[in-house]
């Protein structure tokens, strides 16, 4: 299949499709959570990363990423079955995530394996 063929492709695929074919960085104690209760931590939150970003997921879908440092990024999520959230942005853009619990704290794995440990959740002002 050429490239382009290839990326028409993906990105017809719905974003949680893409993250149920994703292989994460996980470690042997790390927990998934079932759809329902992921969905049920996050929907109406706003969780906050120990570098002063937050991510708000907002009841209708609607997603926001605030750096610590200022600037938003907007779009809608999706909490998968296979314990992912993917979000695709008003640029058209989509990432997948993988939540956990480790060490019983919400972590973020991402797709390049990195770890983003929840500092905080709490329903919006």
């Amino acid at each position: 299949m050429k490239q382009p063929l290839l990326t028409a492709f993906l990105l017809a695929l719905p974003a949680s499709t893409l993250a149920q074919t994703q292989v994460w960085n996980t470690r042997t104690t790390d927990q998934t959570l079932p759809h329902a209760n992921l969905d049920a931590q996050l929907r109406g939150q706003v969780l906050t990363y120990f570098d002063g970003g937050t991510s708000e997921f907002r009841t209708d879908g609607q997603y926001f990423y605030t750096y610590g440092g200022g600037g938003t990024w907007e779009g809608r999520y999706v909490v998968g079955t296979d314990s992912s959230v993917c979000v695709t942005y008003v640029t058209g853009s989509t990432r997948c995530d993988l939540f956990v619990m480790a060490n019983d704290r919400l972590t973020v794995i991402t797709e390049e394996g990195l770890r983003f440990p929840i500092k905080q959740i709490a329903t919006p002002e």
